[in-house]
């Protein structure tokens, strides 16, 4: 991984045009290729970003980074280097769910009808530029359906479906691709915001999918 905190000027290229005026920013080229590019405000979300694989050059005080199947491009002017360090960060290390969501994982990838419609299961952990959603199955009529797993849904974890979402459905074939939230419980303002987005959520209960007790599915949207 590369670390570079520079006063830079950004200019982005592609679905759309932004320019990131010169600043101080702090750039981190990671070694799968994604680029992201963060300021000292603004909380975790980097202003810009550009996720691998990407192909990059140094072309004098620009560094360019090109989509590897997209025309989008992110040109990165460098007035004044401040930092420049590069860091092995050795082998990756995957996040680990706990207990409850490895569980409900496991449980509803053997039986996915339990989140209230048929579907049949394709395949867990399905990788995306962005993470791997949990699971990812088909409905009745053949389309894609991706669903992602939480102990409590909240909004972060709409957010991140939407993520998932957005990637899935640039494949062509998967641009129908619909979204479920499952969790034990789902926070009200998610919930809203599922439903903005068109996005399923269904509260699952552990004990019942272990057979500890009679089904009690509750369904929104």
């Amino acid at each position: 991984m590369r670390l570079l905190v520079a006063r830079c000027e950004v200019r982005y290229s592609g679905r759309l045009t932004a320019i990131l005026p010169e600043a101080v920013r702090l750039l981190i080229l990671k070694a799968d290729g994604s680029v992201l590019i963060h300021d000292d405000a603004g909380g975790y979300k980097p202003l810009n970003w550009m996720t691998g694989p990407t192909f990059m050059e140094e072309l004098g005080d620009v560094l360019v980074v090109r989509k590897a199947k997209a025309e989008d491009t992110l040109e990165i002017r460098l007035v004044e280097v401040l930092s420049d360090v590069v860091q092995d960060m050795g082998e990756s290390a995957a996040l680990q769910k706990d207990g409850v969501e490895r569980d409900l994982q496991e449980l509803l990838a053997a039986s996915p009808s339990a989140l209230g419609e048929a579907l049949t299961l394709v395949k867990r952990e399905w990788a995306t530029e962005v993470g791997p959603v949990d699971l990812m199955c088909k409905d009745d009529d053949g389309e894609w359906v991706a669903v992602e797993i939480k102990r409590v849904g909240t909004i972060e974890a709409v957010e991140q479906l939407t993520r998932y979402l957005g990637f899935i459905r640039e494949d062509p074939a998967k641009a129908g691709c619909r979204g479920v939230l499952a969790a034990q419980s789902i926070k009200p303002q998610a919930v809203a915001l599922a439903e903005s987005r068109e996005i399923r959520c269904a509260e699952v209960d552990l004990a019942v999918l272990r057979g500890e007790r009679e089904p009690d599915l509750t369904l929104f949207g």
